[in-house]
């Protein structure tokens, strides 16, 4: 019997793969159906419908009120499902000229309808990329993925030059917004030390020799790493 493949399955059963892994990827939070459902905009009572069928599939281990787990069968599918969207992402930013925000609705749209050639052609004409334009890894064909060391811009403390290592792409508006800031992947930005103790949520940061305040929601999709003290990228 052949190994059961992303091409297998069905785009719903595709997406929840996808969804459950993705949730854990930055969390060490259980996943629950609560989280799923926020996530895919869908009743509490149709994920439950969906995790059966794919736990009947041997795909996802779920007790009723407990956590949801990838088995390692499910796993491999979802990082296949992620390698597909963040591929797609990569080569509609780099070849196609889409900007940070747009990429993500047109990859959820083509990623149930290539095959897995197509996508070795992209990673082959991209030259094998590892992050994706919001910094996200992209899996290895093998399913090895390395997440980049980063921490959350909140949890930055006193001055510090930093790098943008990751940007969440929840929200394509939010990603608008700090683009016009000159603030996405790879961008190097100074934080400044914290003016109040209680305004733990909100950052004064320096880019591209512009001092602005960043709010708590900008702030909260920030993944940095800290750099050397130099400030000559800014």
């Amino acid at each position: 019997m052949s190994e059961l493949q992303v091409s297998h399955l069905s785009p719903s059963a595709q997406n929840y793969l996808k969804v459950i892994w993705g949730l854990g990827e930055w969390s060490t939070s259980p996943v629950t159906t609560t989280m799923i459902s926020g996530k895919l905009n869908v009743s509490k009572p149709a994920v439950s419908s969906a995790l059966r069928r794919l736990a009947e599939d041997g795909l996802v281990v779920h007790d009723p009120y407990r956590a949801v787990e990838l088995t390692p069968v499910g796993r491999r599918l979802a990082l296949a499902m992620v390698r597909r969207h963040r591929l797609i992402e990569t080569y509609l930013a780099k070849e196609l000229g889409y900007g940070p925000h747009e990429v993500h609705d047109e990859a959820e749209v083509l990623e149930h309808a290539v095959s897995d050639e197509f996508m070795t052609r992209i990673d082959s004409k991209l030259g094998n990329p590892t992050r994706d334009p919001h910094g996200d890894p992209i899996p290895t064909a093998d399913g090895v993925l390395v997440l980049p060391k980063a921490e959350r811009l909140v949890d930055v403390t006193g001055e510090s030059l930093v790098r943008v290592e990751r940007v969440d792409d929840s929200d394509p508006e939010m990603l608008v917004a700090l683009e016009q800031l000159g603030i996405s992947f790879e961008t190097h930005m100074l934080v400044h030390e914290a003016k109040e103790a209680n305004d733990s949520s909100r950052r004064d940061v320096t880019v591209a020799g512009e001092r602005v305040v960043l709010d708590s929601d900008q702030c909260a999709v920030l993944f940095v790493a800290r750099q050397s003290s130099s400030t000559e990228a800014i």
